[in-house]
Order: structure tokens, then C-alpha cells, then sequence
């Protein structure tokens, strides 16, 4: 993990890999809890029996699941201090572009693509996040993730 002091120290590294974080498996029992929180409990999702049948030959993770991970996977790969507050301002360009069969892992490869000052005390970062299978070369999600750090 990479600790910055504060949010100004990412600026200069704009362009740059900060890291990945650790391998998390998806497990039947965490899609299902995605799909009970969600309302989407379509069957690719939550039926075994009826998924291995199916397109992918299992039950797969939702993109959104994927995608809800995110934030937590962010910790692992960067500590942003010197901060009150971190909030979710925005998520560009998210594409779902591999299935993650239950029993796969996944991790999130972070890029800083932007770092910049804004009002009352506020700084806005912007990581590309690519969402890798283990033993895959394409990844399962990219999205751009924006988020705002307020210095305490």
C-alpha cells in the first residue's frame, strides 16, 4: 500500500500505476447477498443448477458487485491522510467486459489519471481501475472512479 500525507502529494504522479490490491474471491454466498440487496436475483446469478446449463457454464457476479468493490479494494492499494471526509463523486466509462464465474478471484489494478485542487478545501483524484480475473488477460471491469478528499 502507498500512504500519502496529504491529497496534494498525488498530483505529481498523475499517469501513473499506484499499485493493485490483494486477490478477494466471489463466492455463491456473496452474490447472493449482492442479489438480495440489489433485486437482482436473475438466475446467471443466483441458480447453479440452472447456470451451468447456461452461457457461461456457472453462476457468474454481478457487474455492479464487482463494481461495488471497488472502493474497498482502493484501500488496499492507496491511504490518502490528512483527510475529514472521502466521497464517491463520480464513476466514468464502466464497462463489464469478462464474466467472473463463482469461485474466481478478482483484483483491481490502479492508475492515477488526474489530481487536482478544488474549493473549500477539497481535492479531486481520478484513478483508472481495471478489475483483473486471476489467470485472465482481459480484464472483468474498467471504470474511471473520481473521488473527493476533503483535507481535515
Amino acid at each position: 500500500m502507498r500512504t500519502f500525507a496529504h491529497p496534494a502529494e498525488l498530483a505529481p504522479l498523475v499517469g501513473e500505476r499506484l499499485g493493485a490490491s490483494g486477490w478477494r474471491s466471489i463466492s455463491q454466498p456473496l452474490i447472493d447477498s449482492f442479489a438480495a440487496a440489489t433485486g437482482d436475483e436473475q438466475w446467471i446469478h443466483t441458480d447453479p443448477l440452472l447456470a451451468e446449463a447456461g452461457p457461461f457454464g456457472s453462476t457468474v457476479a454481478h457487474g455492479y458487485l464487482v463494481l461495488a468493490m471497488v472502493p474497498r479494494l482502493l484501500g488496499e492499494v492507496i491511504s490518502v491522510q490528512g483527510v475529514g471526509l472521502v466521497l464517491n463523486k463520480e464513476v466514468h466509462k464502466a464497462k463489464f467486459l469478462t464474466p467472473v464465474p463463482v469461485g474466481s478471484r478478482v483484483r483491481i489494478e490502479v492508475t492515477l489519471q488526474s489530481a487536482r485542487s478544488r474549493p473549500r478545501g477539497f481535492w479531486e483524484a481520478a484513478f483508472l481501475i481495471a478489475a483483473e480475473l486471476d489467470g485472465q488477460t482481459k480484464p472483468a471491469v474498467s471504470a474511471e472512479q473520481v473521488l473527493l478528499y476533503q483535507e481535515s
